[in-house]
């Protein structure tokens, strides 16, 4: 069978233990070397062109819900969090007797080890799948729904991970307390100041597209954030607002390329929605949907004045 290998970033030093293992097994192997950004990621173009009979996609769960043209089979990377860490965290929060409990993929085999630290001190934990997100107690920097949808129950969100782009993924209505463990020393953190910092931010873009002329509507060509239709619908939306609009089709939306057409006053985005987090990158306002659609409540209401 003729292979094709995909590793997100910070994987690709194991490609060629990998390849070795499949061509031993009497495989033709390929491995795909530009940039990973997630299972929404998945080198179809590559595969097509080498004509491979399956993609093997490494280090995340399946994300892309639609029919594929090729197999693509998900193999896990676990790595392990040091239980003993996480237990002394979870004593420094046995005040909060509720907890929403989630983590990355990398980690989602110790869950329920996990949580039976934070029961072992009487405490409840609370935990669903999102929408993108498959697995009970998982989050992606895309997707926090599961903890959302316990939100009212719990008196405080535990994530247990490193670094902070899947954290910052948590956007609650209320201002409960929101815990970073880190998985190896179990350093614990609130990042509710963090949270409403990006909130704030966001809000500063929303208001600048407010007044915005041109917008540069973002289509990424990916296969788990390819939205045209919602770029079709946004690009009326805006042009009955007065607004001067266009549709910008791409595999990898990067600043340099977009900023040189010296055109747009805003942009919004309808693939990844994390890439709002890089407006100081981009060098202008970038909106989600709902963000663009709480600036047409600012402009609709402006002009009903």
């Amino acid at each position: 069978m003729r292979i094709l290998l995909q590793f997100p970033e910070g994987l690709k030093r194991e490609a060629l233990k990998y390849q070795e293992k499949y061509e031993k097994a009497g495989h033709e192997v390929f491995i795909a070397s530009a940039p990973c950004y997630g299972a929404c990621d998945l080198p179809l173009d590559e595969a097509r062109w080498i004509k491979a009979d399956k993609i093997v996609h490494f280090g995340h769960a399946k994300f892309v819900k639609k029919d594929l043209p090729i197999e693509v089979e998900y193999i896990p990377y676990n790595i392990d969090v040091n239980l003993q860490a996480i237990k002394k965290a979870a004593i420094q929060l046995k005040q909060y007797k509720n907890i929403g409990l989630a983590t990355t993929v990398q980690h989602l085999h110790q869950f329920e080890d996990m949580k039976k630290l934070f029961e072992s001190q009487a405490q409840h934990v609370f935990a669903d799948k999102g929408y993108w997100a498959i697995n009970v107690g998982q989050v992606l920097g895309c997707d926090s729904l599961g903890l959302k949808a316990v939100e009212k129950k719990v008196d405080a969100t535990v994530f247990v991970g490193d670094g902070m782009f899947h954290a910052l993924a948590i956007d609650f209505e209320t201002n409960k307390p929101v815990f970073v463990i880190h998985p190896q020393t179990g350093q614990l953190k609130q990042i509710n100041e963090d949270i409403n910092k990006l909130k704030k931010r966001r809000k500063g873009s929303i208001l600048a597209a407010v007044n915005a002329k041109t917008f540069g509507i973002l289509v990424s060509t990916k296969v788990g954030q390819f939205s045209l239709g919602a770029a079709i619908n946004v690009k009326k939306e805006l042009e009955k607002r007065g607004k001067q609009a266009v549709i910008l089709v791409s595999n990898e939306i990067e600043p340099l390329p977009l900023n040189n057409f010296m055109l747009f006053d805003c942009y919004v985005n309808t693939a990844c929605p994390r890439m709002i987090d890089d407006t100081e990158e981009f060098g202008k306002p970038i909106l989600n949907i709902d963000m663009l659609n709480e600036a047409f409540k600012i402009i609709d209401s402006m002009k009903e004045r």
